[in-house]
């Protein structure tokens, strides 16, 4: 099932990406990139390894500071030296190639670890709420295994859990079956179709093209730090203009 064309573009975007730019030494990585992401949309930004896609992701969060240009999160400006970091990464969610559990938990531990001790929430609440959470990425009975217990798909699916326990309102997924065995891979991306058909806005790094034309509302190219092409995924896979695009998509389709 398709998300696309559920989401209206009348108020203000949720992310507002205009003319950023950030290098790291003398290698410059995402060259003037603008876009905007609306709430309940689920983008998918795809792109050769190299193009800037992961770093775009960061400067989101505020993990990677940019150089120039602008980030809006929610009428926030994440480039303000202001910026309460925590209150943004609460909004924000991010999840990772590598899952970063830790190991000597428990998947729930892990799950209720944030809002405990970030958010100081009543441990009684949060264990209910990281037991429904746990469900919901579909490892009932998993609750008291550690990750070195668990296939790396699970632990995915752990860490997916882990974030949606701060309540975000966006969710940034960097490559996250990037690591998995093939068989485990569905497992991940289901559970991210799933919270993208709840309206969840996503912002979503992939090489799976697939899974971008199936749940993505927008799908961004980028190369070389810059975005080459970008359009709804049934014009962007059918009818790719740039020759660019149309080189990466006749290598990996």
């Amino acid at each position: 099932m398709s998300p696309a064309g559920h989401v209206t573009r009348t108020e203000a975007p949720l992310i507002h990406i205009a003319d950023v730019h950030k290098s790291f030494g003398k290698v410059e990585v995402l060259k003037g990139v603008s876009l905007d992401v609306a709430k309940g949309e689920v983008i998918c930004v795809i792109g050769p390894s190299g193009s800037g896609k992961s770093t775009l992701l960061r400067c989101i969060n505020a993990l990677v500071p940019i150089d120039r240009g602008s980030i809006v999160v929610d009428g926030q400006e994440v480039n303000d030296p202001r910026l309460d970091k925590l209150q943004l990464r609460r909004k924000v969610g991010m999840v990772f190639q590598q899952y970063n559990l830790f190991p000597h938990r428990t998947a729930i531990e892990n799950v209720m670890m944030a809002p405990i001790h970030v958010l100081k929430q009543d441990r009684r609440e949060v264990e209910s709420r990281a037991r429904r959470l746990i469900a919901k990425v579909r490892l009932e009975g998993k609750e008291d295994a550690y990750p070195g217990e668990l296939s790396g798909g699970q632990q995915q699916r752990v860490a997916i859990a882990r974030s949606l326990a701060m309540n975000p309102e966006i969710m940034l997924f960097d490559e996250v079956t990037a690591a998995l065995d093939p068989e485990t891979v569905k497992e991940v991306l289901v559970t991210i179709r799933e919270l993208a058909e709840e309206g969840m806005t996503c912002a979503i790094v992939t090489h799976e093209m697939g899974f971008a034309r199936e749940v993505a509302d927008h799908v961004y190219f980028t190369d070389r730090g810059v975005i080459v092409e970008h359009g709804p995924p049934r014009e962007f896979f059918a009818q790719a203009k740039d020759p660019r695009t149309r080189q990466f998509l006749s290598q990996i389709l």
